[in-house]
């Protein structure tokens, strides 16, 4: 036995321990498993944390983690599998802690935006708060505006805002717009004017680069080498943009996608007046950019002349097209191509159908229905698509069997989702930002509430939530205004036991 530390018996011959080890890379957990079984030098070789590692790397658990932080990287695998089962499990059960992210009356929710479980949302008061769900006692601070003094009576609305793990952007009414930093503080770091209201906003997922459409111009600004914003780029578009977008994983200065009715540009430093797609009548109906590609709905001239509405799909490097999706009588309201995985992507339309399209065929996987008012937003993993309607409805789906796990119904149109492996945030954007009984001043505060939409967060962790998750019923209590316990039907207030 040892000889066999240094020389490991294969059969007929005795090879060096590291030849056998690299022999044992090419296999899996079954087989090692196996081959553990053969004799107590095989065990001890198949068991070996290096072999482990790279299967717990290559399974895509733990990937920021070296050798050196398991003691037994077996055993962190088997884990880390069990966590994927139970998560898995609790979201096609419903299983899981759900929550709503509250704010003072009188505001109506204007836009809302989100990174790792960090949420901004922007409203008609004119404030901009942050949400950190991965921690629940946590108090939402007020992003405090650009201090004027020459400013008098009621703040601007926020007409967009976005966020990444590093900065916060809002754009208001009036066409200012502010820049926060998550590591600093709540005041503004960054803030410039437009001469006129904003219609897109955009923020790059990674870095700190900011878009924004106002009339015929966009305007791109990032911080040079010393940390002060500047102007990058300025382009004239032809039309009023409806859609902005910056490319991520760009090295040098930012790269845009703007789409202005039937135009789509590509904006760039070098090539400022770039035009990816024009067809005369044939406006765009929504975009999505990743890395490489482009995906945007448009708007065909209908049956008779042969063009149904498609999405198409550019390269953003050859600006060749490459695919187009689709065939559908109704218009593509949304579409999710970055966050989507590789070679898929996901549309939601007017039709009230959601279509997951693999990229390399161009072909439709599955046509999901369920809402009544048409599609608002998608976004899909590996295994489940999650979209909203404009009637309020949420579905989660089993993107493999095509069948609907659950759904959940708000008042107004959902504009906002995103999820992760354990938690999902949802938002409920109301069209009208002006109600009637939307003042802080009424009396009538069940008629004010209705009016003001409501952000959701769920989350589908055991580990983290599991003596606060819906089926205990002591979760709430009287300080509550409403709730809702859908395993139990038990409204609030009711006693904390």
């Amino acid at each position: 036995f040892q000889n066999e530390i240094n020389e490991v018996p294969f059969f007929d011959v005795h090879l060096p321990y590291e030849l056998a080890l690299k022999i044992f890379q090419y296999l899996g957990r079954a087989e090692l498993g196996r081959c553990a079984q053969v004799s107590r030098t095989w065990k001890a070789l198949a068991e070996d944390e290096v072999l482990w590692f790279r299967l717990c790397q290559q399974e895509g658990y733990l990937v920021d983690a070296s050798i050196s932080e398991q003691p037994c990287w077996k055993l962190a695998l088997k884990d880390c599998r069990a966590r994927e089962r139970a998560l898995r499990a609790n979201w096609k059960n419903r299983s899981g802690a759900v929550s709503q992210l509250q704010y003072e009356l009188g505001r109506v929710l204007c836009d809302v935006h989100s990174c790792d479980g960090v949420v901004v949302a922007g409203y008609t008061s004119g404030e901009v708060r942050l949400w950190d769900t991965r921690t629940w006692d946590y108090t939402a601070p007020i992003l405090e505006p650009v201090h004027d003094p020459g400013d008098a009576g009621p703040r601007p609305h926020v007409s967009f805002v976005r966020i990444n793990s590093s900065l916060a952007v809002a754009a208001y009414e009036d066409g200012t717009v502010s820049v926060w930093s998550l590591m600093t503080g709540r005041a503004p770091i960054h803030h410039y004017q437009h001469n006129q209201r904003i219609q897109a906003l955009a923020l790059g997922s990674e870095g700190a680069a900011v878009a924004t459409a106002s009339g015929f111009e966009v305007k791109v600004e990032s911080p040079n080498d010393r940390g002060f914003w500047q102007t990058t780029g300025t382009f004239e578009i032809q039309k009023l943009v409806n859609f902005l977008k910056l490319v991520p994983e760009v090295s040098g200065s930012p790269v845009a996608v703007a789409a202005a009715e039937d135009i789509v540009y590509l904006l760039k430093e070098e090539d400022p007046g770039k035009i990816l797609h024009s067809v005369y009548g044939q406006p765009v109906t929504c975009l999505d950019v990743s890395a490489h590609e482009a995906a945007f709905g448009v708007k065909g001239f209908g049956w008779l002349l042969n063009e149904p509405n498609q999405v198409l799909l550019y390269n953003l490097e050859t600006t060749q097209c490459l695919k187009k999706l689709g065939n559908s009588m109704g218009d593509f309201t949304c579409v999710n191509l970055q966050d989507s995985p590789p070679n898929m992507l996901v549309t939601g339309n007017k039709d009230r159908r959601v279509r997951v399209f693999d990229l390399r065929s161009g072909a439709a996987l599955c046509s999901l229905y369920a809402h009544s008012r048409g599609v608002s937003a998608v976004r899909m993993d590996d295994w489940k698509v999650v979209s909203g309607g404009e009637e309020g409805l949420l579905c989660v789906w089993d993107q493999r069997m095509g069948t609907k796990l659950w759904e959940m119904h708000a008042r107004h149109p959902v504009r906002y989702v995103w999820f992760n492996s354990h938690s999902l945030i949802t938002a409920n954007i109301p069209d009208e930002k002006t109600p009637r009984g939307a003042s802080i001043m009424d009396d009538d505060l069940t008629a004010h509430r209705k009016h003001r939409g409501v952000i959701h967060a769920y989350e589908f962790s055991v580990d983290q939530l599991a003596a606060e998750s819906v089926l205990p019923i002591c979760r709430s209590s009287y300080d509550a205004v409403t709730g809702y316990n859908y395993n139990i039907g038990l409204a609030v207030p009711y006693d904390n036991i």
